[in-house]
């Protein structure tokens, strides 16, 4: 067994930084691995009976640890690198085990806006989308398409793939520093657009880290399912 550690100054981090530690492997890592034995073929459906679902059973908001989700894709909040160095990237990475690192790697990067699909390994969803938020800067230099691109190309992905379930967490609003309601806006809209016209995926969960991020979300699918619908 071994768990990858990243060492060195946090931000930005080379590749000669990465290393294996057999010794280092922690007790949640573990667990994880062992659990995604258990959940081995289609996660449809086993968040049921979780958190709260909206748009007709198409949209659920947990607020919960994204590492820990039995579904089939859960989504990275990435670098172009494909190396987290901090929060839900590095929490992913260190779930997932190093072989994650190792075809992340081998994948080269991704730009701003797009996404890249891998194995999940020791994490219990099948997958992982790795997707790249913008850094936020004024809000004028073309954020808010890319960020929207993040998700239309995550969509994209688990649609390819037949995947019937993937759960977001708060994308770019971290060290990113995207603004919290804008960017749930951005990804509010976009999935609902998504949803009007694609059966795949069936389920898109909102996984929000904090209570605060969770009421954002609830507050903003509440007011979109009072929106009147037209005939």
């Amino acid at each position: 067994m071994a768990l990858l550690a990243l060492a060195g100054r946090p931000g930005a981090i080379s590749r000669a930084e990465i290393i294996v530690r057999p010794d280092a492997i922690r007790c949640t890592t573990m667990w994880n691995w062992l659990r995604s034995l258990l959940f081995r073929g289609s996660r449809s459906g086993d968040v049921a009976g979780q958190g709260e679902q909206f748009a007709q059973g198409r949209i659920r908001l947990l607020v919960a640890d994204i590492t820990t989700l039995p579904v089939d894709a859960i989504v990275n909040a990435a670098n172009e690198d494909l190396i987290g160095t901090a929060g839900v990237a590095a929490a992913i990475q260190a779930a997932a085990g190093p072989e994650l690192v190792k075809e992340c790697l081998a994948i080269g990067g991704c730009p701003t806006g797009q996404a890249r699909l891998t194995r999940g390994y020791r994490l219990p969803a099948r997958f992982v989308i790795h997707a790249v938020g913008p850094v936020y800067q004024s809000g004028r230099q073309g954020e808010a398409a890319l960020l929207q691109s993040c998700y239309t190309e995550s969509l994209k992905l688990a649609a390819e793939h037949q995947l019937g379930t993937i759960a977001f967490p708060c994308i770019s609003t971290g060290i990113f520093g995207y603004p919290n309601e804008e960017a749930c806006g951005i990804a509010l809209a976009t999935v609902r657009d998504w949803i009007k016209g694609h059966e795949l995926p069936r389920e898109v969960v909102f996984c929000c880290y904090s209570a605060e991020d969770g009421r954002v979300y609830r507050q903003r699918l509440g007011e979109i399912e009072a929106e009147p619908h037209q005939a």
